[in-house]
């Protein structure tokens, strides 16, 4: 996989001060910009979808609206987890590069809560190697005395994701 090169204002972009929405995936917490997410929903029955990556958990049916959902667990290579009442899916909007809108639910393990992070409280993400991007992640931010990693959720989504979403769209679309 290649590791993608960002330009000036997209590395500006990773530090600015916003409200995010913190939650948990396994041991780890992780925050989304409150502005990407349209609501949070208890975990329900997810239909599967034939031929869709293993992340790619199904659609769900929200008010008349097909939603495609992404465990997150499974596409960060975590082992699946079991459905708990702390389980949800955030409903989140993205766009992919080519600048496409999609509603996606995203599984997680838990919702923390939403709080406004300051820049000075937030740096880049570490240097891992040319062999692991950090593409995915805006910066880290130092809360509480944790650090959570603040996901670019649209690059998370889109990249690989992002037409496998489309097709479970259209394909549920059709019916």
């Amino acid at each position: 996989m290649p590791v993608a090169t960002l330009d000036a204002p997209a590395v500006a972009q990773r530090t600015v001060a916003d409200k995010h929405l913190t939650f948990v995936l396994g041991n780890e917490s992780y925050g989304i910009k409150v502005l990407k997410i349209r609501e949070i929903i208890r975990h329900t029955d997810i239909t599967a979808v034939a031929q869709m990556p293993a992340y790619i958990k199904g659609v769900i049916n929200l008010r008349g609206k097909i939603i495609p959902v992404v465990d997150l667990r499974i596409k960060f290579g975590l082992a699946a987890a079991e459905a708990t009442k702390r389980r949800c899916i955030v409903v989140v909007q993205v766009t992919s590069i080519s600048g496409a809108t999609i509603s996606a639910g995203i599984l997680v393990d838990d919702v923390e809560e939403v709080i406004n992070i300051a820049a000075n409280d937030i740096e880049e993400p570490p240097d891992f190697g040319s062999q692991m991007s950090t593409v995915c992640i805006l910066g880290m931010a130092k809360i509480k005395g944790r650090v959570k990693a603040l996901l670019d959720i649209d690059r998370v989504v889109s990249g690989d994701t992002l037409p496998h979403l489309a097709m479970v769209a259209t394909l549920t679309s059709q019916h």
